[in-house]
């Protein structure tokens, strides 16, 4: 059983879907319907809105209080990535936070202040399409190459820590040959096809259009959705990692987390219970686990496991 972390008198916020704010009702229904009477182009339309963010997060960014961060920009294709610094990358080990969907890189502001104190210097940039980054689309692949090219840009990562689709990005990323010492996952995306899934059904989806939603995708960019898979990426890590879920995560299950820790060759998972998806990324027993981790301490629990088990809990 993995070692578990419990808030006490806590309960789990969960954002209304943006979905919801422009009529759940009649989206839903619109999806319904044109499954059936125009599977494609509702596949295509449902594409587009499953990789385009929550319209508020942009707004939440401008709001963000920097922390007196340095901030700049760098080029990432015929994009620009908002990044922000504090310390000096250059002379100081370097800890780079990425955030998840429809998030923004100041909500790892509660970190910078306990990793300054502790030595590092610290980088977090705005994924495409969030924040002050340019674009209007993202995807997974998109959050992983963006990883990189704000890794090479800073130079040599003594840790990486990454929530939820950050945390799945930061996974295929490493994966593909970005370096750190060490990863921090908080709420690890680790399944892309159950992610459809769920947005299927959230909007009013078919079945069989929620299995196909990367078709299109695949098709243009010669990628498959599979290779995203956490059973795919973590084997192939030889970095040591601390994966931190939630028990109650209703955003994404525990057993994504769990799955990381039992694919990852040098992973340990730290279970807690009362945060949900959000709160887990900056209560303070994540902060203490995470600068633990990153000391050498050893965090959590080790999940011992074969490549012949099936997901979940073993």
């Amino acid at each position: 059983m993995a070692a578990v972390l419990t808030a006490r008198n806590s309960t789990t916020v969960r954002k209304m879907p943006w979905h919801a704010k422009l009529g759940l009702g009649a989206l839903r229904a619109r999806f319904a319907l044109g499954s059936w009477l125009m599977p494609e182009a509702t596949l295509e339309r449902a594409f587009r809105l499953f990789c385009t963010p929550m319209p508020g997060a942009r707004r939440r960014a401008q709001r963000a209080d920097d922390g007196g961060a340095h901030r700049h920009t760098i080029d990432f294709g015929s994009e620009r990535l908002a990044v922000y610094t504090w310390g000096d990358p250059a002379t100081q080990p370097t800890v780079l936070l990425a955030h998840g969907w429809s998030s923004f890189g100041l909500r790892f502001l509660p970190w910078v202040q306990p990793l300054r104190d502790a030595g590092y210097a610290v980088v977090t940039f705005d994924q495409p399409a969030h924040g002050f980054s340019t674009g209007r689309r993202a995807t997974m692949p998109m959050f992983a190459q963006a990883a990189q090219r704000v890794a090479e840009h800073v130079g040599p990562l003594a840790a990486v820590i990454g929530h939820s689709l950050g945390g799945g990005a930061v996974a295929v990323a490493l994966a593909q040959g970005m370096r750190a010492e060490r990863v921090v996952l908080l709420a690890p995306a680790a399944d892309p096809i159950d992610a459809a899934r769920r947005f299927g059904r959230i909007v009013g989806l078919a079945g069989h259009l929620s299995r196909r939603i990367f078709d299109e995708y695949e098709a243009i960019t010669a990628f498959r959705a599979a290779s995203l898979h956490a059973h795919a990426t973590a084997p192939v890590i030889a970095t040591p990692a601390l994966i931190v879920h939630d028990l109650e995560d209703r955003d994404v299950p525990w057993d994504e987390g769990e799955r990381y820790a039992r694919y990852w060759p040098q992973a340990r998972l730290l279970s807690t219970s009362g945060l949900g998806h959000h709160r887990v990324v900056d209560a303070p027993e994540t902060l203490a686990a995470g600068l633990g981790f990153l000391r050498g301490e050893a965090i959590g629990q080790r999940v011992v496991s074969t490549l012949a088990l099936p997901f979940g809990v073993c």
